[in-house]
């Protein structure tokens, strides 16, 4: 029992450890003000990082403990929506954050579409994963 005790214990430390680190790089490199910015809700960031903090000591808790909660398939499809939304944002700010699109694009010549690019980029992300999840990779 103290085994288990201590386990629990060591692998809450850890999560939080790397949880922190992961919002740490979010808030360090200038995310989460960037999408205060542009949601013009620059008074609510210590909101969102304290909110992005609980958030990620919450999955730990989940993780660890395998607790689950009973919200059936409409559930888990809002869930999978709102993670997909997140994940999506958090990697077109880092690479918005890195230059990565106006390099690219200086690179491959594009002047127009590049709008179209990203719908393009996200349709791809989409079909890909709907597609993982259907063959059940």
């Amino acid at each position: 029992m103290w085994t288990q005790i201590g386990m629990g214990f060591l692998g809450l430390c850890a999560g939080g450890v790397v949880a922190s680190a992961a919002v740490a790089f979010l808030i360090g490199l200038g995310i989460i003000p960037r999408y205060a910015g542009i949601t013009h809700t620059a008074d609510r960031i210590l909101l969102y990082e304290d909110t992005m903090m609980l958030g990620a000591l919450a999955g730990n808790v989940f993780y660890v403990f395998h607790l689950r909660i009973p919200l059936g398939p409409w559930g888990l499809g809002a869930y999978g929506l709102f993670a997909g939304i997140f994940l999506g944002g958090w990697i077109l700010a880092l690479a918005e954050m890195a230059d990565i699109f106006p390099v690219v694009a200086r690179r491959i010549k594009l002047q127009h579409g590049i709008p179209v690019v990203v719908v393009a980029i996200a349709l791809g992300k989409i079909v890909g994963s709907l597609w993982f999840f259907y063959k059940g990779w």
